[in-house]
């Protein structure tokens, strides 16, 4: 891009945050608000400074976006970087806020896989070996998976899964019961010999003398 003339700067329709710069009669690039700022029509832009006003400003597009994208909930690195890319944002710009988020804590693969264990520890009770495919999923890397993972209880994970569902099982025969139980744990990532115990252990509940 050649030296040229702002003759236009417009604030964006869907982003009031975000102003469009025109050069020489055709849309350039945008920009911050707080960016655009420093620019008026009229005003001669070199070729370098256009395209550093590009960069910084796909930059705070793509930070825009990652922020949002943050505050439903935690999200790893891979997550991130993702929906950035699907959103259409520039790759070294998305590098670039990545880098930034990861300095500033935003994003933190450890804090993330713990946050994801403890959420379904606390509401879809898992085993280790669910655990670590839906983090692998989600692009945590599998030194972080097997540590976070070394404090998961099974046990008594597994018992949380389904406390609450063998009551509507109590009526079937002793081994349909535990197949029941076994079944539903095992598609859970239960290791059978976890899924048995409890069995076992629901079963006896079930039948125990008031």
């Amino acid at each position: 891009m050649t030296e040229g003339k702002i003759t236009q700067l417009k604030i964006q329709n869907r982003d009031k945050d975000r102003v469009s710069v025109f050069i020489d009669g055709e849309y350039a690039f945008s920009v911050s608000l707080l960016a655009a700022a420093d620019l008026r029509r009229g005003q001669a832009l070199s070729s370098v400074e256009m395209a550093t006003l590009k960069q910084e400003g796909d930059v705070h597009l793509a930070y825009q976006r990652a922020v949002r994208y943050l505050g439903y909930r935690p999200r790893s690195v891979d997550e991130t970087r993702r929906h950035l890319v699907d959103k259409g944002c520039d790759s070294d710009a998305v590098e670039a806020v990545i880098s930034r988020l990861m300095r500033q804590g935003y994003l933190d693969d450890v804090a993330f896989a713990n946050y994801w264990v403890e959420n379904r520890e606390q509401f879809r009770p898992r085993g280790r070996r669910a655990l670590a495919y839906e983090l692998r999923q989600k692009g945590v890397d599998g030194d972080v998976i097997d540590s976070v993972l070394e404090r998961v209880e099974e046990d008594d994970l597994a018992w949380s899964a389904v406390a609450g569902k063998i009551e509507r099982w109590a009526d079937l025969e002793e081994y349909a019961f535990k197949q029941r139980v076994v079944g539903y744990l095992d598609r859970r990532g239960f290791p059978y010999g976890v899924s048995r115990e409890v069995a076992d252990r629901a079963w006896n509940d079930v039948n125990s003398e008031e």
